[in-house]
């Protein structure tokens, strides 16, 4: 099985850990309140080291590929972080934005995450906000460094930096927001591909699925995401909650994803924006978001029309378009708005993600190199299959790994017996001579 950025590697803790093979590190505590259960907290990757941004370049840190990292950002706040690059790989550095639960949130508040070269140049960049659903939710946006021989900035190696910049308007709640920050590696391709893309595609929406969903819940974060295939998938939602799905897309797949809100007893009074689903590529790249009122009524939204996975996609300057880029995990996120307690309680409202996958895989692009996270294992169809998370198949992985080198070791040790026993034999035949 190939590992996937942001897995732990603890070999060394390996053989410590022998007594415990077998158990799983449990989900972070969910607080109790008097008025009930409260919102399980985001989950985080737990291989993600801290970091801290500085204030200037000249003391930025460094991101190191293949690494998770974990950091704060304050009102209004602009840090730097520090990359080493080559002019053999892309590069995506990920922030996903954890804004306190239940803080207040205004049009236009959100981040900016982009790379930048010593002289300042902005190689690429990304900017996400709170649009119509003025309520906090965890946010995602990467920036990018392409290699390209025909682009003349941004193409040495060297340093490069990373800026993550806030806005807050006067209002909104100035507490600080959790980062979890993500550096991935791209190769590049053996050879030129397309540099253009189809006028025509498409976009027309498939017949709907029709049928009993199954049961899935959401995660807490990208990092315990609830794995989903093609399929019908009820989940429950409670105001105020963000839940975490992925699904595999390989190389000319095409996604179509809608969300629906199942009716009530309760009541009937509107409430605008009370579901956002948004969708991330496999670098925590922002590629859509839809919202969604609600008026007691099932009700139901679509994402967008999405193109097939494409490497050429990233030609395109529409954002959307650029953003099914490549193969691998892509990230449906849904929130429910908190002022739906205040009209139907705080109990959960019934979810059903309906998911389609058209199209067979194609070969991927002939990368030079692995692909890592880029591409669709047969692991993670397994996965998708059983809805395992990242978390449940980065632990398994370490669990094998445990067995293997307990077994390793095992017959390292039984071969180190065998000898001496055999040595030993040996020299009491001689004596008895």
């Amino acid at each position: 099985m190939r590992k996937r950025a942001g897995t732990g590697r603890r070999a060394g803790a390996l053989i410590v850990a022998v007594a415990a093979v077998g158990t799983v590190a449990g989900s972070p505590a969910r607080a109790r309140t008097a008025g009930g259960e409260a919102l399980p907290p985001y989950t985080f990757d737990s291989a993600a080291q801290p970091v801290r941004g500085a204030l200037s370049s000249s003391d930025a840190r460094p991101l190191e590929a293949g690494q998770a990292y974990r950091d704060t950002l304050g009102k209004n706040g602009k840090v730097y972080y520090r990359v080493a690059l080559d002019n053999k790989r892309n590069t995506y550095v990920s922030v996903v934005a954890v804004p306190r639960p239940g803080g207040t949130v205004d049009h236009g508040d959100g981040f900016q995450v982009s790379i930048q070269d010593d002289s300042g140049t902005e190689c690429g960049d990304q900017r996400v906000s709170f649009s119509s659903a003025r309520y906090a939710h965890p946010l995602a946006a990467y920036a990018r460094r392409v290699v390209n021989p025909d682009s003349s900035g941004c193409q040495e190696p060297g340093n490069y930096y990373v800026v993550v910049e806030r806005t807050t308007k006067e209002g909104s709640d100035p507490a600080d927001w959790d980062l979890e920050i993500r550096h991935l590696s791209e190769p590049l391709l053996k050879k030129a591909g397309p540099t253009g893309i189809p006028e025509a595609w498409p976009s027309a929406t498939p017949a709907p699925l029709t049928g009993d969903p199954k049961r899935r819940q959401g995660g807490s974060g990208v990092h315990d995401a609830a794995s989903l295939t093609r399929g019908e998938w009820r989940s429950d939602i409670r105001p105020g909650q963000t839940l975490f799905y992925r699904v595999p897309l390989d190389w000319g797949q095409q996604l179509f994803a809608t969300a629906e809100l199942g009716s009530s007893a309760t009541g009937d009074a509107y409430v605008s924006s009370a579901l956002v689903l948004s969708l991330d590529n496999p670098a925590l790249g922002h590629v859509d978001d839809e919202t969604l009122g609600y008026s007691g009524k099932q009700a139901t939204l679509a994402l967008g029309p999405q193109r097939p996975v494409a490497h050429e996609n990233r030609t395109s300057y529409n954002e959307a378009t650029s953003g099914m880029r490549f193969a691998g995990w892509y990230y449906l996120s849904a929130t429910l708005s908190p002022e739906i307690a205040k009209e139907y309680g705080d109990g959960p409202v019934p979810l059903t993600l309906r998911v389609n996958v058209l199209n067979a895989a194609k070969g991927e692009p002939g990368y030079d190199g692995d692909p890592g996270p880029f591409a669709v294992t047969p692991d993670d169809r397994k996965a998708a299959e059983k809805g395992a998370s990242g978390a449940q198949t980065a632990a398994a992985a370490e669990r094998g790994d445990s067995m293997r080198l307990v077994a390793a070791a095992g017959i390292g040790t039984g071969t180190v017996l065998l000898l001496g026993l055999g040595a030993w034999t040996l020299v009491a035949r001689r004596r008895a001579a």
